[in-house]
């Protein structure tokens, strides 16, 4: 290993995590222990998506922290290399070709953002891999009759806000939104969950005047934020990630808008949303596929094992990575191999095909497409706190509408 050109190992290094950056040229033999289960990954540690991606990143290293310290997979300790993609479609690729061929990896996770994990999903497919990912929810990923790929959460972009469209087409005619103005990211997963949800207002009534696609890397809402306050729109949807929301809420908030409903994905699920933010977080909905209050047997444990790790309880993106580990390891367990080969690749895949996995977002199951068969919760901010609306019946605390001003 060139040790100039970049080899890092971080705090998780404990848990068998060999974070790899820069110009590589090692072969697998110099990374870790050679008896160990190597697991490649590739993560936008760096670039558009690099907030998600550490996330994505705890989570993985937790669950093979967790992993090693109960004994390894098949009796052996789990070691993650992890490849920076700088949020690159194009590096994206070349990292899963090299963990393929340079490192020889015994199995592979997915990346982050529904951008990366298409080509990834292609070069692991390619070489026959089964192919596991914690983030990739667009429709679209699940249109290219890949063979090899399980989305390791509870419900597809599309799907993401079902239980908040029901809610709100319940509602009394009177009280019902009128209107509604959507901002998404130019991002499959952003627009997914926000067009999913505008389809099923459309339907029930609710008019849309206001739709606008800005660039991943836009930081100035001005003008969107103009359009959007001048519509008056009773409801405003963002398709977000992160710092887009944040910027977006800002803009919004100088010019007084103050909507009845506002929902964004993604961002509401970040510790620093509300940081960013302060109290001005009140009332605002998103989807999640993920609490920690969740009763699901395994997810106690998760959580007690994350905040002895980083003090903190797990997020979405962190607990959709520790299930990613969930469903590998309950299919390699179950066909008894893991390594490169074909034969067990295809064994881990079909058994995947036909069988349910208890996880921490609840027991999973998937479709031909890799197209989990469920539905995400909706949370709110409510007195300061994030906690889950609906659906009813697991609801920590009743929908407030309209939202407080923020």
């Amino acid at each position: 290993m060139n040790r100039a050109n970049g080899l890092r190992l971080g705090a998780a290094l404990a848990a068998g995590s060999l974070v790899l950056s820069g110009c590589l040229s090692a072969d697998s033999s110099e990374l870790g222990d050679p008896n160990a289960i190597q697991i490649g990954i590739s993560l936008p540690l760096t670039g558009d998506f690099s907030e998600p991606g550490k996330g994505v990143q705890r989570g993985y290293e937790a669950w093979a922290d967790h992993v090693n310290s109960r004994g390894g997979l098949l009796g052996k300790q789990v070691e993650l290399i992890i490849l920076d993609d700088q949020s690159s479609a194009d590096r994206v690729a070349s990292d899963y070709e090299k963990l393929i061929n340079q490192y020889r990896v015994d199995l592979v996770f997915g990346p982050f953002s529904t951008r990366l994990v298409i080509p990834a999903a292609q070069v692991a497919e390619d070489y026959g891999y089964l192919f596991v990912e914690p983030a990739g929810a667009a429709e679209e990923i699940f249109q290219q009759d890949f063979d090899n790929l399980f989305y390791a959460a509870p419900a597809i972009a599309q799907d993401h806000y079902d239980h908040l469209a029901e809610a709100i087409l319940a509602l009394p005619p009177e009280q019902r939104p009128k209107t509604a103005a959507y901002a998404t990211m130019d991002d499959p997963f952003a627009q997914g969950t926000a067009y999913g949800l505008k389809e099923a207002l459309e339907a029930g009534g609710v008019r849309t005047v206001v739709d606008e696609v800005y660039p991943p890397n836009t930081t100035d809402f001005a003008s969107i934020a103009a359009e959007i306050a001048d519509s008056r729109a009773d409801v405003v949807v963002g398709g977000t990630q992160y710092q887009d929301a944040v910027n977006l809420i800002v803009a919004l908030r100088q010019l007084g808008y103050q909507p009845d409903l506002a929902a964004f994905s993604t961002a509401p699920t970040n510790p620093e949303f509300r940081e960013a933010l302060g109290e001005h977080v009140e009332g605002i909905v998103s989807p999640t596929g993920y609490t920690p209050t969740a009763t699901y047997p395994s997810n106690r444990e998760f959580v007690e094992h994350f905040r002895r790790l980083h003090g903190t309880e797990p997020n979405e993106d962190e607990a959709n990575a520790w299930t990613t580990g969930q469903v590998v390891a309950a299919a390699v367990e179950a066909v008894g191999c893991a390594d490169p080969s074909r034969a067990c690749q295809q064994g881990l895949i079909d058994w995947l095909r036909h069988n349910e996995v208890p996880t921490v977002v609840g027991p999973l199951s998937w479709d031909r497409t890799g197209k989990p068969q469920g539905a995400h919760l909706i949370q709110q901010y409510v007195d300061g706190e994030i906690r889950i609306v609906l659906p009813h019946d697991t609801a920590e605390t009743g929908l407030v509408y309209p939202k407080p001003e923020w």
